[in-house]
């Protein structure tokens, strides 16, 4: 399984035994959100990708989604996701527990800016029951990361609310629908 081997991954710096492991499913930023308690924005997604003939990791906000022109003019040309089992075979890990660790060889990290506004993210640990709370120190780190990015945009930002964002703001649980 996955994660087994993100533990291993981890264990380099003595974080294997950090991972939380839930009943719930966090297999979606609603879900990972109401599982741990925390915002939404606080969900480190981690979105699989093709670029060209390979593949790459964006890990965003949860609050956030891909901007295709910023993700043109950074990277040459049009997102293209991929399909589940792409993700799967590619990166080792099914679609809800894709994250930026214990990777292939060849398979980049990207981190966007978005998350920056946090103190610590929540990706998620190779299975759609799991996660990790990192510092952004910890997640540049451990993810082995080409680089910060600005290739994101809020989802939906002109229907969040007065009452929502002072929801966000004291980590309620906005009832989103996950991109």
């Amino acid at each position: 399984m996955a994660i087994e081997q993100v533990q291993d991954y981890l264990k380099r710096w003595n974080r294997d035994k950090d991972i939380i492991e839930m009943a719930a499913s966090t297999a979606t930023v609603t879900d990972a959100a109401a599982a741990l308690a925390v915002s939404p924005a606080r969900i480190a997604k981690s979105i699989s990708l093709k670029l060209g003939e390979k593949a790459i990791i964006i890990v965003t906000a949860g609050d956030m989604k891909l901007d295709n022109r910023k993700y043109k003019d950074r990277f040459g040309m049009k997102a293209k996701m991929l399909s589940p089992e792409e993700a799967l075979e590619i990166t080792g890990h099914a679609v809800g527990g894709v994250c930026p660790f214990g990777l292939p060889e060849g398979v980049d990290v990207f981190l966007d800016l978005s998350m920056q506004r946090f103190d610590t993210v929540f990706p998620a640990c190779g299975s759609g029951n799991s996660a990790i709370e990192l510092t952004l120190d910890e997640l540049h780190e451990y993810s082995q990361n080409l680089g910060w990015v600005d290739v994101c945009k809020p989802i939906n930002a002109e229907c969040v609310s007065t009452e929502q964002s002072v929801d966000l703001r004291s980590n309620g649980v906005l009832n989103q629908t996950p991109e």
